[in-house]
C-alpha cells in the first residue's frame, strides 16, 4: 500500500499528477465551501425563521386577543413573561416605543437596548432580526423584534434572543463533516490515479529504459509485450526496429570484416614492395617521393584496415585479452620512447613526470595497453599540434593507476565530449581521413581490463585523457 501512496517526484509522472490533482483539488475546495456556506445559511435561517414565526404568532395574539387597550399592554406582558414556557432556551423581552427593556424572562429590568432589530422594528414597523455579540456579555446571539401595534402606533416591541453556541458548534461539526468527505474522496483520486500511473505511466518508463539500452548498442534485445493497446502496439514497433538495427549492424560488421581481410593481402604487397622500390639507387629524387608517399598511405591504410578488424572482433565477441601482471609504467615508458622521437620531428614536445612511489605490479595485456598508449599519444598529436607540447602524468590511488595524457590544442567542441568514443564519429576538428574508431577501440580494450577512459577539456585549453586501470584483476 505504501508503494501506491508514494508520490511520483520527475517526470511525466510528476506532471500528470500535478495537472489531476490541481483540477480535482480546487473543485473539491469550491464544492465544499458551497456545501460549508449553505449548511451554515440553513441552519442561521432555519432559528431565524423560528423566532419569526414564534414573534409573529405572539404578537398577532396579544393584538387580538390579550390586550385590548393600550393601558391593558403592560399587564398583558407581565402575565405573558411570567408564564413563558421557553425560559430555559429563549430570552423574551418587552420594550416600550423608545427601545427600554421593561419586562424580561431573565427578570425585570430597565434600560435600553443599542442593537439594530429594535430600532428597525419601531421605524419600520416590521419583525427584524439580528445576528452579533451581545454588548453587555459578548456571547454571540440572534434576536428577532416584533413591533406591538395598538391604534396604528407601536406601543412597544416583543423580543425573543437566543444564544448561537449550540447552532455554531453544529454547523462546525457539519462543515468538520464536510471537509472529511471531501478528504476522503481526494485520498479515493489520489489511489485511482496512482493505480492508473502504475498500469500506465510504468510500463512506458520501463519501455524508455530497454530504448535507452538500444540506443547505447544493445540491438536486437526484445521487450516483453504485456499489454494488448496501444503500449503493446509501441512495444512491437520498438522491438521491430531493434531487430532490424541488429541485423543491420550484423551486416556492417560483415562487411567491413569482409573488406579489411580483402585489403590487408594488396596493402602488405604494395607496402613491402615501396620498401624495396624505395632503397633501389638508380630510382632518381621525385621517384622515390612518389614511392615515399605511396608508402606512407599504404602504411595508414593498413593502420585502418587493422583499426577495422580489431573492431569487428570486438563487435562478434573474438576480442581476446592476454592478461598477466605487468609493469604498467614500463609499458608507457615503452610507448613514451618510441614515440617520442616522431612527435619531435613534428616539432612537438613530450613531457614525462615519473611518477616518484613505486606502482605495484597490474593486470593487463601489455599488447594492447601499448596499442591505446599509442594511438592516444597520435590522437595528441595530430589535434593538440598548436599547443607544441604533451603531458604525460602517472598517479596512484587506492585502486587504480591513472594516466594522463594532455594536449594544448582547442579542444573538443563542449557538445562532441560525448560523442567522441562512439564508433566512426568524427568531430568537427578532424584533423585527417582515418576511420573513426581509434579512440572507439582504446575505449573498449580499458573497459575490458575493468578500467574506464575519458575525455574532458582541460582547464587552459586543450584536452585531457584520463586512462583509469584497476590495480587488481576485474576481468
Amino acid at each position: 500500500m505504501r508503494k501506491f501512496f508514494r508520490i511520483p517526484t520527475s517526470g511525466l509522472k510528476r506532471r500528470w499528477i500535478r495537472s489531476s490533482f490541481l483540477v480535482i483539488l480546487v473543485s473539491l475546495l469550491v464544492v465544499t465551501a458551497a456545501i460549508s456556506v449553505f449548511i451554515a445559511a440553513n441552519y442561521y435561517a432555519a432559528v431565524r425563521t423560528g423566532l419569526e414565526t414564534k414573534a409573529k404568532t405572539a404578537t398577532d395574539f396579544f393584538a387580538n386577543y390579550v390586550a385590548k387597550s393600550y393601558g391593558e399592554y403592560y399587564d398583558s406582558a407581565y402575565r405573558y413573561t411570567e408564564s413563558f414556557e421557553d425560559a430555559d432556551r429563549l430570552e423574551l423581552q418587552f420594550m416600550d416605543a423608545e427601545g427600554r427593556v421593561m419586562m424580561s424572562t431573565f427578570g425585570i429590568s430597565a434600560g435600553s437596548s443599542s442593537t439594530p432589530d429594535v430600532t428597525e422594528a419601531i421605524q419600520s414597523r416590521e419583525i427584524s432580526s439580528w445576528v452579533g455579540r451581545m454588548p453587555s456579555t459578548g456571547e454571540r446571539v440572534m434576536s428577532v423584534s416584533a413591533p406591538m401595534i395598538y391604534s396604528d402606533r407601536v406601543v412597544g416591541v416583543m423580543r425573543y434572543i437566543t444564544s448561537l453556541d449550540a447552532v455554531d458548534a453544529q454547523v462546525l461539526f457539519n462543515v468538520l463533516a464536510v471537509c472529511a468527505l471531501g478528504a476522503v474522496i481526494m485520498l479515493l483520486v489520489i489511489f485511482i490515479n496512482l493505480v492508473f500511473i502504475r498500469s500506465v505511466i510504468e510500463p512506458v518508463t520501463e519501455i524508455t529504459k530497454m530504448t535507452g539500452r538500444i540506443a547505447q548498442g544493445s540491438y536486437g534485445i526484445q521487450i516483453d509485450k504485456d499489454y494488448h493497446d496501444e503500449i503493446g502496439e509501441m512495444v512491437d514497433s520498438i522491438n521491430e526496429m531493434s531487430l532490424k538495427i541488429a541485423q543491420s549492424e550484423k551486416i556492417q560488421t560483415e562487411f567491413i570484416s569482409s573488406v579489411s581481410h580483402e585489403l590487408r593481402t594488396p596493402l602488405t604487397a604494395i607496402t613491402g614492395w615501396g620498401e624495396t622500390l624505395i632503397y633501389n639507387e638508380n630510382l632518381d629524387g621525385e621517384t622515390k617521393k612518389g614511392i615515399a608517399i605511396i608508402l606512407k598511405e599504404a602504411r595508414r591504410l593498413t593502420k585502418m584496415v587493422e583499426e577495422l578488424l580489431e573492431f569487428t572482433r570486438m563487435e562478434d565477441g573474438r576480442f581476446t585479452l592476454n592478461i598477466e601482471l605487468i609493469d604498467i609504467v614500463a609499458e608507457l615508458e615503452d610507448s613514451i620512447f618510441t614515440y617520442r622521437e616522431l612527435l619531435r620531428q613534428d616539432e612537438l614536445e613530450l613531457i614525462y613526470e615519473p611518477y616518484m612511489d613505486e606502482i605495484p605490479l597490474i593486470p593487463g595485456d601489455p599488447s594492447r595497453l601499448k596499442q591505446v598508449f599509442l594511438n592516444l599519444f597520435d590522437n595528441a598529436a595530430k589535434y593538440g599540434r598548436e599547443g607544441k607540447r604533451i603531458e604525460v602524468t602517472v598517479s596512484l590511488d587506492t585502486s587504480y593507476v591513472i594516466i594522463c595524457i594532455r594536449d594544448f590544442g582547442p579542444g573538443v567542441p563542449a557538445d562532441e565530449l560525448d560523442n567522441v568514443k562512439m564508433k566512426f564519429y568524427k568531430g568537427s576538428n578532424a584533423k585527417d581521413r582515418g576511420s573513426g574508431i581509434g579512440l572507439a577501440v582504446c575505449d573498449e580494450i580499458i573497459r575490458f581490463h575493468g578500467g574506464t577512459l575519458t575525455l574532458e577539456n582541460a582547464e587552459g585549453g586543450g584536452l585531457l585523457v584520463t586512462v583509469r586501470l584497476p590495480v587488481s584483476s576485474s576481468v
